[in-house]
């Protein structure tokens, strides 16, 4: 597991490009046969990604976590972006197929992934923040998910929000998550942009074509700087920062976000004349 360390705004404001990469950018998530994991001491949010291509691919507890078992203080939610793909909690299977989410509650104890076709492997895209109380674990597909539509072709930003992990669709200790699709011909997503004072976010972006890039908008609302994003990587975004982004084509991302509560609306907004 890689462990990042937070940072400063001040800090931030000093960063060259390939400094911002190596502290914000999660890259190559999703290596068949692979499980790969990075905790962020942002709010002790941890970012996985889960490619299983043979045998099942387990999270286990260990040093980094101090804990017998992954889930003993945690709470876990995943979208599934891949082909088809089975997941095991305590030897009850879950089948989860493409865009397909789940919640795991604090307490379980075996957590294991696996593909149903090892040559078309799913992509299960995690997030575990910590957990003071144990909730039954929920599989939510994206029929299930609650919707927020917003924007419009005019502002370039028309675009659907999937409420996967929200306290109107499923009970948790602070995690939430969820998928957002735009729409064609619109490349914006949270533009006017704003910040959370008592939340910090994961952004992953993917549905992308290959010449498909996102520059993804961080900093300060008056110092911002940006991050290249290309298919299937994700950015690590502090409660200072701003975070939004403008593509080359349209393209979707999941968001995913801990902190000091799970309320939707809690933004500090950014007056489009301060912005620089």
């Amino acid at each position: 597991m890689e462990i990042r360390h937070p940072m400063h705004p001040e800090q931030g404001k000093t960063l060259d490009t390939e400094e911002l990469r190596r502290h914000f950018l999660v890259q190559d998530l999703f290596q068949p046969g692979k499980l790969n994991l990075t905790y962020s001491h942002f709010d002790r949010i941890i970012i996985g990604g889960i490619c299983p291509s043979g045998s099942e691919l387990s999270l286990e507890g260990g040093e980094t976590l101090g804990a017998e078992s992954f889930f003993e203080r945690r709470e876990g939610g995943v979208i599934n972006i891949g082909e088809a793909g089975i997941l095991t909690i305590d030897g009850t299977e879950y089948p989860m197929g493409s865009r397909d989410g789940f919640y795991i509650g604090m307490g379980a104890k075996e957590v294991s992934f696996k593909s149903q076709d090892a040559k078309k492997p799913a992509k299960f895209y995690f997030l575990s923040g910590p957990a003071h109380q144990a909730y039954p674990h929920k599989s939510i597909s994206l029929e299930e998910s609650r919707k927020v539509h917003l924007g419009s072709i005019e502002e370039s930003n028309e675009r659907t929000i999937n409420q996967y992990l929200h306290p109107e669709v499923v009970d948790t200790c602070q995690l939430c998550m969820g998928m957002t699709l735009l729409e064609p011909n619109c490349v914006w997503n949270t533009m006017p942009c704003h910040t959370h004072e008592r939340r910090m976010e994961v952004y992953l972006y993917f549905d992308m074509a290959e010449d498909t890039v996102v520059f993804q908008l961080m900093g300060e609302p008056t110092e911002t700087r940006h991050i290249v994003m290309r298919n299937e990587e994700a950015v690590i975004s502090p409660s200072w920062s701003i975070h939004s982004g403008v593509g080359t084509k349209n393209y979707s991302f999941i968001w995913g976000m801990v902190g000091e509560n799970q309320t939707f609306t809690d933004m500090d907004h950014v007056d489009m004349k301060t912005i620089k």
